[in-house]
């Protein structure tokens, strides 16, 4: 990947960073965006495509392609969930700001926190439930409706401020918020609030 970090791009993001996200992305394998380019597309030219997520990303001219609108049948209860689906390129790019965060927001997360967390898993949060358990008599449960589609995005952008002032990490998360949806009729929504569920960021 030649040099780790650019002298003469205004953000610097490591290329190591760049190439790990890759293997991340590549290792939850996934569906094509809306480009229709899969994994193994992508890694036809992998030199290339690496260095245009990084290039882009370093000079602050990344700008994520529409997230593909897939529907797809709710697993409990009747109905249908959206889900998006970024392009392998902009799944890189989202991994690297999400690794990013990661490093400094997971220490703070409370320690019964298993959602969306590297090395937890909802098996992790069932077995901790056992344990409980055994030791209460109540159990509270609760959901928050289309939580993922009413996401206010200015409270969003601020608990990110409040843990990085890095200006290309507010930066992509705010574009990534406002990349349109192609929906399954193959129509473009724009959206003022809200996440699609599936993205990385």
């Amino acid at each position: 990947m030649g040099q780790l970090k650019s002298k003469v791009k205004p953000f610097e993001i490591s290329k190591w960073e760049i190439k790990e996200a890759w293997e991340e992305v590549k290792a939850n394998k996934g569906a094509p965006g809306v480009d229709q380019q899969s994994i193994e597309d992508f890694e036809k030219d992998l030199s290339g495509n690496l260095y245009k997520v990084w290039n882009r990303m370093s000079s602050g001219s990344y700008f994520p392609p529409p997230v593909r609108a897939v529907e797809i049948p709710k697993t409990h209860g009747t109905g249908m969930r959206m889900l998006g689906i970024p392009a392998v390129s902009d799944r890189v790019a989202q991994t690297v700001v999400a690794r990013y965060l990661v490093r400094r927001v997971d220490p703070v997360f409370h320690p019964d926190s298993y959602g969306y967390r590297p090395g937890r898993s909802a098996l992790d949060a069932v077995e901790k439930c056992r344990e409980r358990c055994w030791k209460r008599a109540w159990v509270v449960e609760f959901d928050i409706a289309r939580f993922f589609d009413s996401v206010p995005w200015d409270l969003l952008v601020k608990a990110v401020e409040a843990h990085t002032d890095a200006v290309w990490v507010k930066l992509y998360v705010r574009r990534w918020l406002a990349a349109p949806l192609v929906m399954p009729d193959g129509s473009l929504r724009h959206r003022e609030r809200g996440t699609p569920q599936g993205n990385a960021a």
